[in-house]
């Protein structure tokens, strides 16, 4: 990594995070699945580079966003979330867009409390229900839905949902399968996040709608914190509605 990423770490909170480090070290698969469902959102960050990974995995953590999945098409993904996890225990770190399980064994290793995909790769889903670890895989229609769950996911995550329908997909999905807990993403943004929580999801997997390329290159921190913060508030106000009906 190198003290150019380490920096990144070099606040306040580091100090927090250090003085729990041995409970969050203990965390287990159901822990990681209530932290998914209470925050409601799931940043993606799918950069360019390792320092752009920990830049924007500080920034959504900041804007209240204890969460963070670090795609393997970052250069050095592993190594990203090795260091996450060593320097910030108290985030839930995941590694995502997988595509073997010897890619996702080395994720474990390194710390990665919960697997995920871009589709349905059931040698994945065995090898996280084996582990016991937090796994959901992306599907899209009823059938990937039930293969997933059948096969022992966590959570569905229904990508891309908002070329296929949006919130009216996740609704109709939901009508089928009221008990499965699926996460939406692609698609999600400020106008559709609300609706998406709406019409039934868990939780949103959210990706340059949350941190821009704009905002990693100018190193605009307050920029994805503000974002962080209107994502968790659209998440709020839209349970609090669903409850009341």
């Amino acid at each position: 990594m190198g003290d150019k990423i380490l920096k990144h770490f070099e606040t306040p909170w580091l100090a927090v995070s250090r003085a729990i480090s041995e409970g969050a070290k203990s965390v287990n698969k159901n822990e990681v699945r209530r932290r998914i469902e209470e925050v409601g959102i799931i940043p993606s960050v799918r950069v360019s580079s390792a320092d752009d990974a920990m830049f924007a995995a500080e920034a959504v953590y900041r804007g209240g966003i204890p969460i963070v999945e670090v795609t393997l098409t970052v250069p050095g993904a592993i190594e990203v979330i090795s260091h996450l996890v060593q320097n910030a225990p108290e985030m839930i770190v995941g590694a995502g867009s997988l595509l073997d399980v010897e890619t996702a064994r080395l994720c474990l290793k390194a710390g990665a409390k919960f697997l995920t995909s871009d589709g349905i790769d059931l040698d994945v889903v065995h090898f996280a229900v084996k582990e016991n670890v937090v796994v959901f895989p992306g599907a899209l229609t009823p059938t990937d839905v039930i293969v997933s769950r059948k096969a022992g996911s966590d959570f569905i995550k229904i990508v891309p949902c908002g070329q296929v329908g949006g919130d009216s997909y996740i609704r109709a999905l939901k009508a089928m399968f009221p008990s499965v807990p699926m996460i939406a993403a692609g698609g999600v943004n400020q106008k559709t996040a609300y609706g998406f929580i709406l019409a039934g999801a868990t939780a949103l997997g959210i990706g340059k709608e949350l941190i821009s390329r704009e905002a990693i290159h100018l190193r605009q921190e307050e920029r994805i914190r503000t974002l962080a913060d209107r994502f968790l508030g659209f998440v709020n106000d839209a349970r609090s509605q669903r409850a009341t009906h």
